[in-house]
C-alpha cells in the first residue's frame, strides 16, 4: 500500500510538472489565436466569462495569480463602483482531482483497453491515462495544430510515445478508431467550437459509431444537457444505459464536488 501510494503521489508530481512546462508555452487564458469561435462564444456570453483551464491553474494557483493582479475572479457592474460580481470560468480541460476521479474511481481496470479522448486539447486526460491506469492505447484527437503541436512536445519529453498517439482531425473522419473505442471522453467538446448544425452533426457521428456494446462514454456535462439544444435523431434510451457514480470518494473539505457531479459515465448498449 506504501509503495501504491508512492506511486500515485509521484505521477501527481509528474502531471504537475507537465501543466508547469504548459503553462511556459502558453498565454495566461491557455486559448491560441487560432481559436476564433471559442473565443467568440466566450466573449458573447450573457455574462462576463473567461477560460481558466483547469489542468493548468487550481484554485490555489489561481488566488496566487490573483494576488499579483494577472487574473480577477470578479468584475466591476458599473465602472468605477464598487459594486462588484463574480466572474465566470470556463475550463476544457479536467483538473488533476478530477483526472483522478477519472481513473481511479470511474473507470473500470484498463488493462489491454482503448481509450479516444475526443478534442484532446493539452493532452490531460492522456497523460493521466498513461499515468493511473494500464490502457493499451490512448489515442487524442483534436482539430487544432497548435493544440496538437503541444501535446507531441509533452508525450516526447516525457516518453509517453509507446501508448499516446495524437491524431490531427476533426473526429467525423474517424470512424474506424471510435468504432474500436473502449473508452470515449468528451469533456465540453464541441459547444464552444462548433455552431449548433455542425454540433449536431458531429454528435450523430459519434452516437453511429460509438456502437461497441459494453464500452463506456464519459461526457461532460451530461448527454441530455448537451443534446437538449440540439436537433438530432439520436435515441439516448437505446444508445446508453447511465452508470450511477459515487461522487463522495473523496471526503477532503477543498474537493469541488459540483465539479465531479458534471462527470457522466454511460455503458453502451
Amino acid at each position: 500500500d506504501d509503495f501504491d501510494e508512492l506511486v500515485v503521489s509521484n505521477n501527481d508530481v509528474v502531471l504537475r510538472n507537465i501543466a508547469e512546462d504548459l503553462r511556459n508555452h502558453l498565454p495566461i487564458e491557455a486559448m491560441f489565436d487560432s481559436e476564433h469561435q471559442a473565443i467568440q462564444k466566450i466573449h458573447q456570453h450573457p455574462l462576463p466569462m473567461i477560460h481558466v483551464d483547469a489542468f493548468l491553474y487550481d484554485d490555489d494557483f489561481v488566488d496566487s495569480l490573483c494576488e499579483e493582479g494577472k487574473m480577477s475572479r470578479s468584475y466591476c457592474t458599473e465602472c468605477g463602483s464598487y459594486k462588484t460580481a463574480s466572474l465566470e470560468f470556463i475550463s476544457h480541460s479536467f483538473s488533476l482531482m478530477e483526472l483522478k476521479f477519472l481513473y481511479q474511481h470511474v473507470l473500470p481496470d484498463l488493462t489491454g483497453k482503448v481509450v479516444v479522448d475526443v478534442g484532446s486539447r493539452l493532452g490531460a486526460v492522456l497523460f493521466a491515462g498513461y499515468l493511473y491506469s494500464s490502457a493499451s492505447q490512448l489515442y487524442g484527437v483534436e482539430m487544432n495544430a497548435d493544440f496538437c503541436q503541444l501535446q507531441e512536445m509533452m508525450i516526447t519529453k516525457y516518453q509517453f510515445i509507446d501508448r499516446i498517439k495524437v491524431v490531427h482531425a476533426d473526429i467525423c473522419t474517424q470512424a474506424s478508431l471510435l468504432q474500436k473505442a473502449d473508452v470515449v471522453v468528451m469533456n465540453n467538446v464541441f459547444e464552444y467550437f462548433l455552431d449548433r448544425q455542425e454540433q449536431a452533426r458531429a454528435w450523430e457521428f459519434i452516437a453511429c459509431n460509438v456502437r461497441k456494446r459494453g464500452s463506456l462514454l464519459v461526457t461532460v456535462p451530461s448527454l441530455k444537457e448537451s443534446l437538449s439544444k440540439l436537433q438530432t435523431d439520436i435515441q439516448v434510451n437505446q444508445w446508453v444505459e447511465e452508470v450511477r457514480l459515487n461522487y463522495d470518494v473523496y471526503m477532503e473539505k477543498d474537493v469541488d464536488r459540483e465539479a465531479l457531479e458534471q462527470i457522466h459515465l454511460y455503458k453502451i448498449l
